[in-house]
């Protein structure tokens, strides 16, 4: 049993930010409703601190969630973060009220006190020699008047409460978020909570989960056979390897290409998981049934839709065919799960329900096998590396489960998506092959995703003497930490003449290539 810290989540839009920066610092943790019963916090073996999480809502608003007594009264540290600060003041007797100042942005906090907490922790020092941290903020209220027994922790000019502390009983509070990457000592911070102030050893890490994942595998599925459906994502990519090293043999992959996936995929996935890891794995060529399908098809969320139904169409044929398969297993990673909960429960804004997370239809009669359900998508990563995969692999960017078909706006044809393929692997290529030189990093690893947009477009140019009436790709590369707001990556002027000549010169039927300069928002990072 791991000793954890749970995080009780209001309907932040950055909680599950809160998680990473908990597991970075080495500690096991899980989000739960911020409405948990007091028997359920009481239940929690090796808990060694809370964590209260911002929100949309306030917390004078009729409606809003109380923090539940026990957390309060369970003998263990706990952080309030933002609305967490706001509920963690009203509720032990300080006061929360409407402010004529919001703050939502860059900010910089005074540090008072010397708490643990933010004890030699800072960006820069004024001239009058106060320590100073460089924040962000996003909150409308703030707390007026400290509890009994806290102190003042931090201030900011339109906000004099900005942190408040009660040292005797652990209980530490903030008005900013030091979850996101904009607080640049917020790293520091958590680590300071939950390693010095929480007390937890840091025996979280993937090397030494990889036994203990091994272990619970072989528990749950006994003598019984497993069936995995593998896209040749990261996911269900890592979740074949684990399982295959847990259970050998009775691991069986399906691996479907729907038409759409990019250059030399099906190829690469069958080498590296078929020939050189031994995993057995029924290849399914059903491109022709998926573009047949697709035939006709414009709207994105109809395409969408037709590809997940084909899949699992295909999925329940070939499940059908294993007499012996008792388990479905899937690559659902933490952040399916956490969405689908709040989408549920309602605790949340904005948040969707993952296809995963209920997975494929009942009458396939299997058990479900989620061995990495419990994992954020950068400890998925780690753990690949761990057992083995080609780092190529674990670490390429995010591919969308419907593949090139939402890359290509549109009706989807085979021609459209097979020069959709050429395009995309000449701009990965000379991403991978073009180093920056102040980072010594090639501009694949600077990116966190790049790819190809085919539209559905012809547009006018000349080649050689003659004139030329083909089709137009944009390229789309950002760069983010969570992929919640990304800004579009300002990629070398050589490196885009460079591909653009390529694209232009190699695949037969583009004559035009532009650049995508918007970020997220007010633009998301895919098309469609």
């Amino acid at each position: 049993m791991h000793q954890r810290i749970l995080i009780l989540d209001y309907g932040s839009q950055v909680t599950q930010l809160i998680a990473r920066r908990v597991r970075e610092a080495g500690a096991y943790c899980e989000i739960h409703p911020g409405d948990v019963s007091d028997e359920f916090i009481r239940s929690q073996e090796g808990l060694k601190g809370i964590i209260l999480s911002g929100s949309h809502a306030s917390v004078y608003a009729e409606d809003a969630l109380q923090v539940p007594a026990a957390a309060f009264n369970a003998g263990v540290p706990v952080l309030g973060i933002c609305y967490g600060m706001q509920a963690m003041a009203r509720q032990l007797g300080g006061v929360t009220e409407g402010s004529d100042k919001r703050e939502f942005g860059y900010a910089e906090v005074r540090a008072h006190g010397h708490t643990k907490l933010l004890d030699g922790i800072q960006d820069f020092t004024t001239a009058e020699g106060h320590g100073m941290l460089k924040v962000w903020m996003s909150h409308g209220d703030k707390v007026t008047a400290l509890p009994p027994g806290f102190k003042l922790m931090a201030s900011t000019p339109t906000c004099p409460i900005a942190g408040m502390a009660d040292e005797d009983r652990g209980f530490y509070a903030v008005q900013f978020h030091p979850e996101v990457t904009h607080t640049v000592q917020g790293a520091a911070l958590f680590q300071r909570f939950v390693r010095d102030i929480c007390g937890c050893v840091g025996d979280w890490n993937m090397p030494d989960y990889v036994q203990e994942a091994i272990a619970n595998i072989r528990e749950q599925v006994g003598d019984e056979e497993v069936i995995l459906a593998l896209s040749g994502g990261v996911d269900s990519s890592v979740a074949a390897a684990l399982i295959h090293q847990a259970i050998g043999d009775k691991l069986t992959c399906v691996f479907v290409d729907h038409g759409l996936l990019r250059l030399n995929e099906a190829q690469q996935v069958m080498s590296t998981f078929a020939d050189n890891m031994g995993l057995k794995i029924i290849h399914i060529d059903a491109s022709d049934r998926f573009l047949g399908k697709l035939a006709g098809v414009t709207d994105p969320e109809a395409k969408r839709k037709i590809i997940g139904r084909e899949f699992v169409e295909i999925f329940q044929e070939e499940a059908a065919k294993l007499s012996n398969a008792r388990w479905l297993a899937q690559g659902t990673i933490y952040p399916d799960v956490i969405e689908s909960a709040a989408a549920k429960s309602g605790k949340a804004t904005g948040i969707k329900s993952h296809h995963n997370v209920g997975g494929l239809p009942d009458t396939l009669n299997l058990k479900l096998l989620e061995p990495l359900r419990e994992l954020f998508k950068d400890e998925v990563r780690k753990l690949g590396v761990a057992l083995g995969l080609p780092p190529a692999m674990v670490y390429r960017h995010p591919f969308p489960g419907p593949g090139l078909g939402v890359r290509i706006l549109g009706e989807i044809k085979r021609e459209y998506a097979d020069l959709l393929r050429q395009a995309d692997a000449i701009f990965i290529e000379e991403l991978r092959n073009t180093v920056d030189q102040e980072t010594g990093k090639n501009w694949y690893d600077l990116t966190s995703q790049a790819f190809t947009v085919f539209l559905p477009v012809k547009s006018v140019g000349v080649m050689g003497d003659a004139r030329t009436y083909e089709y137009v790709v944009a390229m789309r590369a950002v760069q983010t930490t969570d992929f919640m707001t990304a800004d579009w990556a300002e990629l070398p002027y050589s490196l885009l003449k460079r591909t653009s000549g390529r694209i232009i010169n190699e695949v037969r039927g583009i004559n035009r290539v532009t650049y995508d300069v918007s970020s997220k928002p007010p633009a998301t990072i895919e098309w469609e």
